[in-house]
């Protein structure tokens, strides 16, 4: 659930880098006492992901700024649709026009990204997950962005759950051991996944008992292999240059888990403007 303070501070810090000292072009341009209204106006079709944080966005500087959001986060929009409507006093609204547009079209071509991603393993029983490959101060946004494309969340943080990646592996002369040491000083509710890159490391993770074993760049064969292999001892994931032409073959080997980074970490912004004209 995306909470209305993460949206507030990273909508402070945005307003704080744009405009750190007012407006200077509006100021001088624009009587103080004149009005606007904007159409949020999609330019090309995509999935709608963060109305409440264009609304924050749009009301930073001036509460009486009015929005009406006319897509839910989650729906499906076409090139000229009308996705949110906004009113109130012109200097406010071209104030935050610019932070506004930059969060709503990351997290809308975010989402519509994974449910290009989620259509393409339609008929498996494979999840498409995200990664801490995220953009620094917008985790919380972009995570909800890929909620609504239809994909789900892996840990928030490092804080979350255990993830023994490659480079601690490569730190431990005896990795069953260090699991199970690990599992015996951590909460019993304390997830613990292990990332392997070899098929000869399968058993020595499952003997250390973890929870979900993590198959990192292996090819389709070794993928079918490893799940046969692991059986119900662990769940699978598999990551590692996963790519839209490739996730339906790696969807179909079995996999329980498909993690992607590239949901957010190389999106393009999706293409919406905010139109404006005096009211």
């Amino acid at each position: 659930m995306l909470e209305r303070r993460q949206i507030q501070r990273v909508v402070e810090m945005a307003l704080d880098e744009d405009a750190p000292s007012g407006d200077l072009t509006s100021e001088a341009f624009i009587p103080e006492s004149a009005s606007a209204t904007a159409d949020l106006v999609a330019r090309e079709p995509g999935v709608m992901a963060g109305g409440e944080v264009f609304e924050v966005a749009m009301t930073a500087y001036d509460p009486s700024v009015e929005v009406e959001l006319l897509i839910a986060d989650g729906d499906r929009f076409e090139a000229r649709d009308v996705l949110a409507r906004v009113s109130g006093p012109a200097r406010a609204v071209l104030r935050c026009e610019r932070i506004a547009l930059n969060l709503v079209q990351r997290m809308s071509a975010i989402a519509t990204q994974t449910a290009a991603y989620v259509a393409a393993v339609e008929g498996t029983s494979a999840r498409v997950v995200d990664t801490r490959k995220t953009t620094p101060g917008l985790r919380a946004l972009e995570r909800h962005a890929v909620r609504c494309g239809g994909g789900h969340n892996h840990r928030f943080s490092l804080s979350d759950a255990v993830m023994a990646k490659d480079n601690h592996v490569a730190l431990l002369p005896d990795l069953t051991e260090a699991i199970r040491r690990a599992r015996a000083t951590l909460p019993h509710t304390t997830h613990i996944e292990v990332e392997v890159d070899r098929l000869d490391q399968i058993e020595p993770v499952l003997a250390g008992g973890v929870d979900t074993i993590l198959l990192d760049n292996f090819s389709l064969a070794d993928l079918r292999t490893g799940v046969e292999q692991v059986g119900d001892r662990a769940v699978v994931e598999a990551s590692g240059g996963v790519t839209l032409d490739t996730i339906g073959d790696i969807a179909r080997t079995g996999v329980d888990v498909i993690s992607v980074g590239a949901l957010t970490h190389s999106v393009r912004a999706l293409d919406l403007g905010l139109d404006v004209k005096v009211s």
